[in-house]
């Protein structure tokens, strides 16, 4: 494997604490259930893992990404925590309350599950690329099909347009579910970037705010997974070249 796919390019904020332009990563599908939060999770522990400094802005009021950065460990990268969700009853703005560290390189977005119009609008205005994640089932595949359009009509997204990647999660190969998303997948005009498995290997790293890229030995499987997505999010984030 290519080492250099899971090493983006590190921070120079290593050297020198500046305020920098973080890279803002939207993670959003209005059907719940549909492992937004593993991949926003996951996303986080990988880049915290190779030197950046990342935040997580989460948007769902169930509050899992903020409960499995409680559950991280000190010994782990550190990672920032917004809950957005909760309502300050200060009289700070709201810009205030989603404030995130100055020399932040990253900031995952999770949202809730229902996300539509206006607000759905405000997140696509303000971030650099949309990860969509879908399972294997009828019901996700129509929902998904609704809410891929919403985004492409969607105000936000179309005064600047915004790169999209599609991602099939949950995924058992080889069953007739897996076989109608992947060719739903393939048909639209939008990068269906790889299929992520369901396995209980996300499950286990979830209890301890762990993604699969913290365990000393990560399975191989996973990180061939990943690969496809790490390199397009390189590609589009840090002018990488895709080689």
């Amino acid at each position: 494997m290519s080492k250099r796919i899971f090493e983006p390019i590190k921070s120079q904020t290593a050297r020198v604490v500046e305020q920098v332009t973080p890279k803002r990563i939207l993670i959003a599908n209005a059907k719940g259930g549909c492992g937004k939060t593993t991949l926003a999770t996951n996303a986080a522990s990988y880049f915290a893992k190779y030197g950046n400094k990342v935040a997580m802005i989460d948007h769902d009021p169930q509050g899992s990404s903020v409960q499995w950065i409680t559950a991280r460990s000190n010994g782990l990268p550190a990672i920032y925590s917004v809950a957005a969700f909760r309502k300050d009853g200060s009289l700070t703005t709201r810009s205030f309350q989603l404030k995130v560290p100055l020399n932040t390189n990253y900031i995952i977005i999770d949202t809730p599950a229902g996300v539509t119009g206006n607000v759905l609008s405000d997140h696509l205005r303000h971030c650099d690329v949309i990860l969509i994640p879908v399972v294997p089932s009828v019901i996700d595949i129509r929902a998904a099909t609704n809410f891929i359009k919403e985004v492409l009509l969607s105000p936000g997204f179309r005064i600047k347009p915004k790169p999209i990647a599609v991602i099939a999660n949950r995924v058992k190969r080889n069953t007739l579910g897996y076989n109608k998303l992947e060719v739903f997948l393939n048909s639209l005009n939008i990068p269906f970037i790889t299929s992520i498995r369901d396995t209980q290997q996300y499950v286990r790293a979830s209890e301890f705010g762990m993604g699969v890229f913290d365990f000393s030995q990560p399975q191989e499987k996973d990180l061939e997974e990943w690969k496809p997505l790490i390199k397009w999010l390189n590609v589009q984030l840090n002018n990488e070249k895709n080689t």
